[in-house]
Formats: C-alpha cells, structure tokens, sequence
C-alpha cells in the first residue's frame, strides 16, 4: 500500500499542473469576488477647499472608511451622480457637506464621524484663542495638557454586541473563500479519484493483484492520496489568505482546518461513488461539473442560504455534503460554535461517507471490466 501511495505522490510531484490550476482559480475567484482585506470599507471621495488646516490626519483615523481626494468638485458630484460612489463630501473651513448618491445608513454614520472631527477642530481654536495673550511658554503648556487630555480622556467607553440567536452573520471575504474552496477542491479530488476507473479499464490492477498488494490496498492508497491532495490544496488557499491578504480566521484557523476533514472524506466517497457509475472518462468530465456547478449552487457556495426562500432549493440542500462543509466552517469562524454545535453536520458528512464510499466500490467491484 505505501508503495502504491508513494508513486502515486511521485506522479503528483512531476505533474501537479490541476492542483496548481484548481488551487489558483479558487484563490482567483475568492479575491476577486469577495473582495482583499478591505472588502468591507466604505470608500468615500473627498473635495476640500481652502480650509484651515490638513484634515486628512483625522480622516484616516477613522475606521472603516477610505477616503480619497479629489481635486475637482464637478468630479466629485460626478461620481456619485454615475453611482461610481454612494456618497461623496466636501469640506469646508467651518463645515461640510454630504453629497448623497443613495440614502443609506452610511450618510448619518459619516455625518457623525465628521461632526466629531470639526467639533474638536473648533474646541482647539477657541482654546488658541483664549490664551493669545498668554505667555509663550504658559499656551506650550496649556497645548500640551489639552492633547493629553484628548488623548487620555477621564471616562473610557466600553461597547458590546448582541445577536439573537437566527441572526445572519454574513461576511463576503470568508463567505466566498470558504465557497470557492470547497467548490473547486471537489475537482481536485475528483480527478484524483479517476485513475481507479483508468486503470482498472487498462488492466493495471489485474496485473497488481498477482503481485502481494491485496485489493483493499490498492483502494485505500489511491483513495488515500485524493484525500491528501484535496486536503492540501484547502490548506494552500488557508493559507494564502492568512498571510498574503490578512484574513485571520478569527483566531480560529486551526480548528477550521481540522473540522474541515470530514468534509473531504465526503468528497472522496462520492468522487468514488461517480467513478462507479460512470464507464468513460468523457463520461466523468460531463458528470464532474454538474454535479460540483450544482452542489455550488443549492450547497450555499454562492450566496447564503439564509436568503434562499424556495422550499424546493432548501430541502434539496439538505443532501448536499457542501451544505454541511458550509455550515462547519461558517458555525467555526462566523459564529464561533463550540464542538456541541458542530456534532450534527459533521455526523452527516461521515454517514454520507460511508454511505458514498459503500455503493462506490461495491458497484466498481461488480462491474467486468
């Protein structure tokens, strides 16, 4: 068996072109269609004429929101009128302005924001007004001890969320990345699965079975190596997003990729059950992505299924081993489920396993070929 494995692995290594692909598409689409870091910005065109002082300091400081200059006015307007930017502002010395594109809560979260800002900037210049006549080394000091005081305030506020318990928690980074990547590793491990339908139709195991590997080693090696090389590529695209864009998995990147396990085993047994059913590799590769575009879809890959309202489309997600992948990575990092809260999905990954890798070998081992 390990023998199996073993050249098994040496052909990876001198031909890992579809991991490669399958690994880069799933990053491709994940970054491009969730978004980088900073998905979740709201970003802001700002025009500032003749004001004072340089509020760009004060702008950055607040979180959540990019704001880029503009030079032009007309530009500005522009923008937001095309839609290119659901609000836009201008500063002036003594106030601003909000152009609204779309009404939103952002344009009363904003105009609070700045409220704040242009109320400090006129605390400051009554200060430098009061102590004009100070002397030099008295305003030095009396400065010194107001940005103190900004910076050190006397009361600190404590803020806390609360959800109840079917509210939606929904993040378009980790929502895409965790769809793309057990969307595109069912490719990966289907592929892998294949050489058991080849090889059998070439004679190999015929020829193997007279050597002393027994049958259920050749199974186990060549399942085996599917569920290492899906189970890599997941770990590659973790990765990458962990360190490369930022994302940090709440702290729970570890546990993700362990409960994520069962999962893979699902996809191996049903790759497993495919190559089964199927007679030709031509066969395979139309039945491969019907089965993954549509496990995608009805497995809440694309879009939550929270939003999904068709009774059909859920109860059809309810036999679907995405659905579960889903909710065992969304309950890990999302929601932040203790392991009580994960039994269930992960039970039935493991039966669809079993069950999967049952009628897939059965049916493999009755077929003449």
């Amino acid at each position: 068996m390990t023998g199996i494995l073993f050249a098994k692995w040496k052909t990876f290594l001198r031909k890992p072109w579809d991991f490669v692909l399958f690994t880069a598409m799933s990053i491709l689409f994940a970054f491009i269609i969730g978004g980088s870091n900073d998905m979740n910005t709201l970003k802001i065109p700002v025009y500032a004429d003749e004001i004072s002082d340089n509020l760009d300091a004060s702008l950055e400081e607040l979180e959540g929101y990019h704001f880029s200059w503009l030079d032009d006015e007309a530009k500005l307007k522009e923008l937001v009128e095309n839609g290119k930017a659901e609000l836009g502002v201008i500063l002036r010395d003594k106030d601003f302005e909000i152009i609204v594109g779309m009404d939103s809560p952002n344009v009363s979260m904003v105009e609070y924001a700045l409220a704040g800002i242009y109320e400090k900037r006129m605390e400051r210049e009554k200060l430098t007004l009061a102590i004009e006549d100070f002397p030099k080394e008295e305003q030095e000091r009396l400065s010194k001890e107001w940005d103190s005081l900004n910076d050190n305030p006397v009361f600190s506020v404590q803020s806390s969320t609360f959800r109840s318990d079917d509210a939606i928690v929904y993040d378009s980074n980790y929502h895409f990345l965790f769809g793309f990547t057990l969307f595109f590793v069912i490719y990966t491990i289907g592929y892998t699965v294949l050489p058991v339908l080849t090889e059998k139709q070439a004679g190999i195991w015929d020829r193997m079975i007279l050597s002393p590997a027994r049958k259920w080693e050749m199974y186990v090696a060549n399942l085996a190596n599917s569920f290492l090389q899906g189970y890599l590529q997941i770990i590659v695209i973790f990765l990458v997003f962990r360190y490369a864009f930022g994302l940090d998995f709440h702290g729970k990147m570890m546990e993700t990729l362990l409960l994520i396990l069962p999962y893979v085993f699902t996809v191996v047994a049903l790759s497993m059950f495919l190559v089964s059913v199927v007679k030709t590799v031509q066969q395979f590769n139309g039945v491969l992505p019907i089965v993954s575009l549509s496990m995608a879809m009805i497995g809440g890959a694309y879009w939550p299924l929270e939003i999904v309202e068709s009774e059909i489309l859920l109860t059809l997600s309810k036999g679907n081993p995405l659905t579960y992948g889903m909710e065992i990575v969304n309950g890990v990092v999302m929601y932040g489920y203790p392991m009580e809260e994960l039994l269930f999905p992960i039970s039935i990954l493991l039966c669809m396993g079993v069950v999967f890798m049952g009628m897939g070998i059965h049916l493999m081992e009755r077929r003449h070929i």
